[in-house]
């Protein structure tokens, strides 16, 4: 399945249904009243997450969504049917933007979290609606108004515990198959990953954690070099972030270094969340050969790996665990932070 994390589509509310000019005609009363009945309201368009969804691939292929326009109101004071809502799913993690104006919607951050996107037209009043004591055979009835229409663009942002941040070939997909179920493609050449991959980590009890492997960065990343520009926003909802620098690199410091600089060359909320080194292809040096020590004044941990040759890796579960707890003990018991405003298209009228 093709990764698709940015869509632009085109959403329509339904019309109000118009409001009806009628008369009562009863066989005991010579001069009924008016009965026009009002219009249904259109349907609403709803963005709402589904966490069984991971691309937004479908949006690829359909890029036009209408809601069903409302019935028009009928005589004896029947109001028309409301107008079918639509929901869209989407990926947990998606941006909703409105292209016109550059504002953000909302956000889904949770399954089941829903955003109204597009309001339906309002119906109009029928007859009935306009007879007083004065006026009491109006004549007068309102058409439904329109729905809204809007011009969306979706993008997805990850969402995970860990990301694993590194050039092309530093091992990031290895580790990922290795301590998850996840089976991302590994091969020796460079960018063999071509989208990020999730996979769930169990330390061996009820306590998991997700891992996200994102697409090698290479030097000029944020502007748009290579895959980076295109995948660094998946990292920026991660709570932790793990630079693997392999130790067969020329330079494993200077490797290091440039990671560092295009993360905050990108976003500086992103350089500052807290991050662990993990060396990578230890199997590579001997196991009494010291290994290079690198100046990394900011990182929390340090852990040297062989994710081939199983070196490593559960202290390497142990302090990402650490550092995911101490996060989720800042963010409080509410650890998404919802932006946007919430619907729930079954309470809506």
């Amino acid at each position: 399945m093709n990764f698709v994390d940015q869509v632009t589509i085109q959403v329509a509310a339904g019309a109000g249904g118009s409001g009806v000019a009628s008369f009562a005609r009863f066989k005991y009363v010579p001069k009924g009243g008016p009965d026009g009945g009002d219009g249904g309201n259109g349907g609403n368009v709803f963005v709402t997450a589904d966490s069984n969804l991971t691309t937004l691939l479908d949006y690829r292929y359909r890029t036009t969504w209408k809601a069903q326009r409302g019935v028009h109101g009928k005589g004896k004071t029947r109001t028309g049917a409301r107008g079918e809502d639509v929901i869209l799913p989407v990926p947990v993690g998606t941006v909703i933007r409105d292209l016109g104006s550059g504002e953000q919607i909302g956000e889904v951050l949770r399954s089941g979290d829903t955003v109204l996107v597009a309001q339906g037209g309002r119906g109009g009043r029928g007859n009935a609606r306009f007879a007083t004591s004065t006026h009491r055979a109006p004549r007068e009835w309102e058409p439904g108004e329109a729905g809204e229409e809007r011009e969306l663009e979706f993008e997805l942002k990850l969402i995970a515990d860990i990301g694993l941040v590194g050039e092309p070939n530093a091992g990031k997909s290895t580790l990922l198959s290795v301590v998850s179920a996840a089976r991302p493609k590994i091969a020796d050449y460079p960018f063999t990953t071509l989208e990020p991959n999730l996979g769930v980590v169990s330390m061996g009890d009820h306590r998991t954690f997700v891992v996200a492997d994102i697409p090698g960065i290479i030097e000029g990343a944020h502007l748009g070099k290579g895959l980076g520009l295109q995948f660094l926003r998946h990292v920026e909802r991660t709570r932790v972030l793990a630079f693997m620098v392999p130790l067969d690199a020329e330079d494993p410091q200077a490797v290091y270094e440039q990671l560092r600089r295009e993360v905050k060359a990108y976003s500086e909320p992103l350089f500052a969340k807290p991050h662990v080194l993990v060396l990578s292809k230890r199997d590579l040096f001997p196991a009494d050969e010291p290994i290079p020590q690198l100046s990394i004044p900011d990182a929390r941990a340090t852990v040297a790996i062989s994710a081939a040759a199983g070196f490593g890796i559960d202290e390497l579960k142990r302090t990402f665990w650490q550092l995911i707890e101490s996060e989720r003990a800042l963010d409080g018991p509410d650890d998404a932070e919802f932006e946007g405003e919430s619907f729930d298209p079954a309470a809506d009228g």
